[in-house]
């Protein structure tokens, strides 16, 4: 239990890095790392695209710790499964809509 909450500290650390970095660029980001970050001339607001993905990405990295930490709370049982894949699966879904929500709001 001990190595998997460590795993989710980790892995949200690494997920709010990430979103720190993206939040910083100066030239437009990319969603993953399969994806190639778009043209800067067909970015309208480059700054907002890069605030918007990095806050997600930070959103993302916390929700995976909180996730890791009532997942954790439960303890050794099924039902601390639900927290901690839920952190994950779920979160992912809904990033990959809101950046083609943003990719419609911002890409010309």
């Amino acid at each position: 239990m001990i190595i998997c909450l460590v795993s989710y500290i980790i892995v949200g650390m690494i997920m709010l890095g990430i979103g720190i970095s993206q939040w910083k660029s100066q030239k437009p980001v990319g969603f993953y790392s399969g994806e190639k970050p778009p043209a800067e001339e067909s970015v309208t607001d480059i700054e907002a695209w890069n605030k918007k993905h990095g806050m997600m990405w930070m959103i993302y990295g916390i929700v995976i710790f909180i996730s890791g930490m009532i997942g954790g709370y439960i303890g050794d049982s099924v039902w601390s499964l639900i927290p901690l894949l839920g952190g994950i699966g779920i979160p992912v879904i809904i990033m990959i809509l809101y950046h083609n929500k943003l990719r419609r709001e911002y890409l010309k």
